[in-house]
């Protein structure tokens, strides 16, 4: 009987030696968790936990130099002496620092409270210059599970060992923008702010921050900056941000050119603008916009403001001009008495005005598509259904106009199966003569949305009021939305009050099933 009890003592003994063990291990939990709080002084308020630690600091050592070991067998007599300890009970008051992760109920709220916090940092980035720098921490997990930049920063062959990482050609806002990207998926940008935040999306390789960049811009494109957003997305290479800040500098270039951004921008965009056909602004009033960007590269190169010095910063731009577009009034009263043209010039172009059969020049005389008014567009269909295949036959649909208007793109139906890139050839061709007016080899986006999708010609078509014309769309990609419930008739009133009617025909032939009825190319954009 002596042996059961005292191996029972034994047993209670070893149970009551680990439940001591795991107290030692809290109390020693809660002992570093409060000296880390007072080290990083993060929302948290100490006053009454730096006695508390201490207190569990003795605790623990008395744990450590119980009994336990030596004394097992007395152990059991003396278990409620040493009872675990609470928090609660020597006074430690937990701030949310403690157990923070108790407090965000999904990944994303754990990785924001992360955002620009000492907590668990790894890393520290000193991003900008001089006294603007600031000193930003960071977690290398996050970073390199967000940019591929930054996985080779810190996982690399050539991984960095510094705890702290320069950055002086980053703006720390922008830095910060980024960071807090890729740690909760939030955009934070601002007018203020876009340009550098692209620049670091870009730097960093962080292509879905680049597009809402990119989504920002467009957002924001007017005709007074789409000379400074043109440049930054050439800079950028951003192709689409481009493509619409010419077309914003089409419809609207007396503005756009009288915007202050317009002398800043570099020559080669300069260039890349002259060369349009679309451009709507006499060619007069184009010149002595060319002149004022010419003055202004002068001062930024410090050259005096002489006509060579004018003609040598245009270089190609200067060719770009369309002389034999202006009047022989405009040429003499602008370009003439400039100083920038060679006086063989000046000659060659006053015979070309006054002369018959005109002499040769060397300066473009195509037209500049300037066109006018509103861009306007109908839809022929009331309803949308899927799904609509491609084999390669061209969807078509037969057309006319009671006025004059000027075609410059189509809109057509796209994907069902979600975002998709399409191949897509547009043509306009006069159907009594079968004479092909315009096409553009080109793609489009979509969404997935039973929304049109804009494809546009590289110039203006002009169409004839009462004359009988075909659209035509060869489609090269997975099955799509399409038209359901079709007009033969479609008017678009302008808020002049000038009517176009727009009415439409099956075309003979193979057309992909297009019809009056239903199918494909739902939407006509024009100017009238």
């Amino acid at each position: 009987m002596c042996i059961v009890n005292r191996g029972h003592d034994i047993e209670k003994a070893v149970l009551f030696k680990e439940k001591c063990f795991r107290d030692i291990v809290l109390a020693i939990h809660i002992v570093d968790t409060t000296r880390y709080q007072k080290k990083s002084n993060l929302h948290c308020n100490m006053a009454t936990g730096g006695g508390a630690a201490q207190n569990l600091e003795g605790q623990a050592s008395n744990y450590a130099h119980s009994g336990v070991g030596r004394n097992a067998a007395a152990l059991p007599n003396g278990a409620a002496a040493a009872a675990p300890i609470s928090p609660s009970a020597v006074g430690l008051h937990r701030e949310p620092m403690y157990n923070w992760q108790a407090t965000k109920s999904s990944v994303k709220e754990r990785f924001a409270f992360l955002f620009n916090n000492e907590l668990l940092s790894d890393v520290k980035f000193v991003v900008g210059k001089g006294r603007q720098a600031q000193r930003i921490p960071a977690h290398k997990f996050v970073l390199a599970a967000g940019s591929a930049v930054f996985d080779a920063m810190f996982n690399g062959g050539m991984a960095t060992t510094s705890a702290e990482i320069e950055l002086p050609d980053v703006e720390p806002a922008a830095f910060l923008a980024l960071l807090r990207f890729l740690y909760s998926d939030e955009v934070h940008i601002g007018p203020e702010t876009v340009m550098t935040t692209l620049y670091t999306a870009k730097k960093y390789a962080v292509p879905a921050l680049e597009a809402h960049c990119v989504e920002f811009l467009t957002k924001h494109l007017r005709a007074d900056n789409a000379f400074m957003l043109l440049t930054q997305a050439r800079l950028f290479d951003e192709p689409q941000l481009a493509s619409l800040c010419l077309d914003t500098i089409d419809k609207s270039t007396a503005d756009a050119i009288n915007a202050e951004g317009f002398t800043d921008i570099d020559l080669d965009t300069l260039c890349a603008v002259l060369e349009r056909d679309t451009l709507g602004i006499r060619e007069s009033r184009l010149f002595g916009a060319v002149v004022r960007w010419a003055d202004a590269e002068c001062y930024r190169q410090q050259l005096p403001l002489t006509s060579e010095n004018k003609q040598k910063v245009l270089g190609k731009a200067l060719t770009l001009i369309r002389f034999p577009l202006m009047t022989v009034e405009e040429f003499a009263a602008g370009p003439a008495q400039s100083g920038i043209l060679f006086d063989r010039e000046v000659v060659n172009m006053f015979l070309h005005f006054t002369v018959n059969p005109k002499p040769r020049v060397d300066y473009i005389d195509r037209p500049r598509c300037c066109l006018r008014g509103k861009e306007c567009s109908i839809n022929r269909f009331q309803q949308v259904e899927s799904r609509w295949g491609y084999s390669g036959t061209s969807d078509r649909i037969r057309f006319n106009v009671n006025r004059r208007i000027s075609i410059v793109g189509l809109g057509l139906y796209g994907s069902i199966h979600g975002p998709t890139d399409y191949q897509v050839n547009i043509q306009i061709i006069e159907s009594d003569k079968g004479l092909t007016l315009g096409q553009n080899d080109t793609g489009f986006s979509c969404d997935g949305t039973a929304s049109t999708f804009r494809v546009m010609f590289k110039e203006p078509i002009e169409i004839i009021a009462n004359v009988s014309y075909t659209a035509c769309a060869t489609l090269k990609g997975p099955d799509s939305h399409y038209g359901t419930k079709g007009l033969k008739k479609v008017s678009h009133e302008s808020a002049t009050g000038t009517k176009t009617t727009f009415f439409f025909f099956s075309s003979p032939g193979n057309n992909n099933g297009t019809s009056v009825e239903d199918g494909q190319i739902p939407e006509i954009i024009f100017y009238s």
